[in-house]
């Protein structure tokens, strides 16, 4: 069942009614390359879309976005306060109706930041934490006293809105995995999402046991461990699984001028299916149609668990 997962959108419901003609349920927008932390996983953007998106066209991305009556939108980079207009593209979203706007952050900004983003409709953040102790913490980001800064805006940001944290793991920090879960508990965040870097993604043993008490608090981590211990790899298709991909259908990413099919094809540096414009949807349906994912190598090596899971339960609800 999608809905016990706990990422909110990619429910029961959507896989069931999803279609070209239905609003746009999710879109994430990348508004800046820059970033002051150098995480040893991250490779940045390509060049193409590596810089920063100009206020003209951040109002004609969203607006293609509004005129789908886009309901959830998250705003990303590179370090998305770094850009000087997000408190505008924020205001913007929630006078057009968007229910759900999020940021996914590093957490290294001052904190009158975050709560002037929450005055202005910001009722989702995803911030970075991948270690439980200054010494690793501020290895991962490369910028030193960075953690403390980091773990204090999680537990204030935590009390005001939904709050996750995002552990990436890679041969640096597999082996303290239940250590940053038990410090992010601590912090009092909303849920725990915990995934291999790209270029660690290897089957996964746990080096301690996760507490009953805390799985079942956050339904994404939960789902997550499961996966592990069942020996299912967060990353990549299997050969039984759908082999095509409905959930580019009502889900989008942009980054530039363009839309792509998913933030990781982005991030792996895949093409992009075509240019934000009022013909994006028709594009992206096409893309579905002919785009056999166990053919594309970013696709089958990429693939998250969760999204696999929806494009499986999309098929199964859409049989032809």
């Amino acid at each position: 069942m999608l809905d016990q997962i706990g990422f909110y959108t990619l429910s029961d419901e959507r896989a069931r009614t999803a279609t070209i003609n239905t609003p746009i349920t999710r879109a994430e927008v990348i508004v800046t390359g820059a970033c002051q932390f150098k995480c040893p996983y991250c490779r940045g953007l390509q060049d193409d879309i590596n810089g920063t998106m100009e206020l003209g066209l951040l109002k004609d991305n969203l607006n293609v976005l509004f005129d789908n009556h886009t309901k959830n939108i998250r705003f990303s980079g590179g370090e998305p306060t770094l850009y000087k207009h997000l408190n505008y593209a924020v205001c913007l979203s929630r006078d057009n109706g968007c229910e759900r706007i999020a940021v996914s952050s590093n957490g290294y900004n001052d904190i009158e930041v975050y709560h002037k983003l929450i005055q202005n409709g910001v009722n989702d953040f995803s911030i970075s934490l991948d270690a439980c102790c200054s010494s690793i913490g501020d290895m991962m980001s490369g910028v030193k006293n960075s953690f403390s800064r980091v773990v204090d805006n999680i537990a204030e940001i935590s009390k005001l809105v939904y709050t996750t944290v995002g552990a990436v793991l890679n041969e640096d920090n597999f082996n303290t995995v239940v250590d940053v879960i038990e410090y992010a508990d601590s912090l009092g965040v909303s849920d725990i999402r915990i995934i291999p870097s790209a270029q660690y993604n290897k089957r996964f043993v746990f080096p301690r046991a996760i507490s009953k008490e805390i799985l079942n608090k956050y339904p994404i981590l939960n789902y997550r461990v499961n996966n592990f211990n069942n020996g299912i790899r967060v990353r990549g298709i299997t050969k039984t699984d759908c082999r095509y991909c409905p959930l580019v259908l009502d889900d989008v990413a942009i980054a530039g001028m363009y839309h792509f099919p998913c933030i990781i094809y982005m991030r792996e540096r895949g093409d992009p299916i075509g240019i934000v414009d009022n013909d994006m949807r028709s594009k992206r349906g096409e893309w579905y149609i002919k785009h056999d994912t166990h053919l594309d190598p970013i696709c089958y090596a990429n693939c998250l668990d969760v999204c696999i899971d929806y494009n499986n339960e999309w098929e199964k609800q859409h049989q032809w």
